[in-house]
């Protein structure tokens, strides 16, 4: 198209425009050769209702951005809804043309151009010279979730009120960096994790911690289904920074929740904890099958998590080694089908190179945490989210 030809002429796109990026330059660029560029751009609203997911950028801040290329004259939020929620954006703008994406197009919108005499332009998608094509789907595919890891140190299994309901007593977890990407089935509450995901996608928001927790807990645990609740110390341990301890007495959630932000104890906990994988635990197993618990039982898996958290308070290694493998004994003892076939093999392989382990999660597979003098060669280390 000619200089004469874009004379006067007004050009409207509509989009999402969320995580933006040099495919959307390229496409205002061009849309930009038939006349003056006016976009339209999705709500926030809008978005969550079509791709059932919270924007990246809010409406606010993609407005700024989209106003700021310099293709575009003008910009403005959509106030409809749905696939056409740009037809009040149309009427204020007063295009003479309408630019789509091949992949953006529809009979709906061309024939909605046809009944008000706008001229309908289809363009392919076409990067700018050097550079590699650009989609929002394909980028948001390699975007990295920021949602933590949860380990559990000491006393778990005392959050099911099974366990309590023959002692109360604390359980003691980490909310880790995803510095790795752990095994799903591997003790790291990666369903939980999983389900924190579908509220937020990427990072946890900035809000108060333990109602973070309460919203996932009741998230992940429909009320009308029956069977297993998932324990309350995954979603503490996803969302709860620092290290935690929480009181169970018999009830799905904690009486209290105490938490430890000394950065030198953290430190240390971090330069003697390490994770090794073993293997997902297999389809099929439960680790429920043959439980055996007993208040004395209960009694030696509390007294364990109370001397594991003193001794890390007092940084003695010693100390919290030999609680944190009583602890496992413990559990193991409750419910020795978390021994699966080929756990203990494992435990061997590791037995001379650290002072004490144990199985995250409930066992079966999954990842062996280690206590070690120095982390190995072949583990991985931990990073404990730190309060922001």
């Amino acid at each position: 198209m000619n200089t004469k030809d874009k004379k006067n002429k007004r050009v409207f796109v509509s989009g999402c425009y969320d995580m933006l990026h040099s495919g959307h330059i390229a496409f205002f660029k061009e849309a930009s050769q038939y006349g003056d560029l006016y976009v339209g751009i999705g709500s926030d609203k809008t978005i969550r209702e079509l791709k059932n997911r919270k924007t990246v950028c809010s409406e606010k801040e993609r407005l700024y951005m989209v106003k700021a290329i310099r293709y575009v004259t003008d910009a403005c939020i959509n106030t409809g809804s749905g696939m056409m929620d740009f037809i009040e954006s149309v009427e204020r703008f007063k295009p003479d043309v309408f630019v789509v994406n091949s992949d953006g197009g529809s009979d709906t919108k061309r024939r909605f151009c046809e009944e008000r005499g706008i001229e309908y332009v289809v363009l392919e998608r076409e990067p700018e010279a050097g550079l590699q094509a650009r989609s929002t789907t394909a980028l948001r595919s390699t975007v990295r979730c920021h949602l933590p890891y949860r380990i559990d140190i000491a006393g778990t299994w005392i959050d099911q009120p099974y366990v309590s309901e023959h002692g109360a007593g604390w359980a003691i977890t980490a909310s880790i960096e995803p510095t790795h990407d752990f095994m799903e089935r591997g003790g790291m509450s990666t369903s939980t994790r999983n389900a924190a995901r579908k509220i937020w996608p990427y990072e946890l928001p900035a809000y108060d911690e333990e109602m973070l927790a309460r919203l996932l807990f009741c998230f992940e645990n429909n009320p009308e289904n029956e069977g297993h609740i998932s324990g309350a110390q995954d979603a503490i341990g996803i969302c709860v920074s620092g290290l935690s301890r929480h009181f169970y007495d018999g009830h799905y959630w904690p009486k209290t929740i105490e938490t430890i932000h000394d950065e030198e104890i953290l430190s240390w906990l971090e330069s003697h904890l390490c994770v090794v994988p073993m293997f997902p635990r297999r389809k099929g197993c439960s680790v429920v099958d043959g439980k055996d618990i007993t208040p004395e039982k209960v009694k030696d898996l509390t007294e364990a998590a109370d001397r594991c958290w003193n001794a890390i308070l007092a940084k003695d290694l010693d100390a919290f080694a030999k609680a944190f493998l009583d602890s496992f004994h413990a559990q193991t003892a409750m419910f020795p089908a978390m021994m699966q076939p080929g756990v203990e093999e494992h435990i061997e392989r590791w037995r001379d190179k650290a002072l004490a382990w144990k199985m995250l999660g409930a066992g079966g597979g999954g990842h062996l945490l280690l206590v070690v003098d120095r982390i190995p060669e072949g583990a991985i280390p931990i990073k404990i989210r730190r309060r922001e």
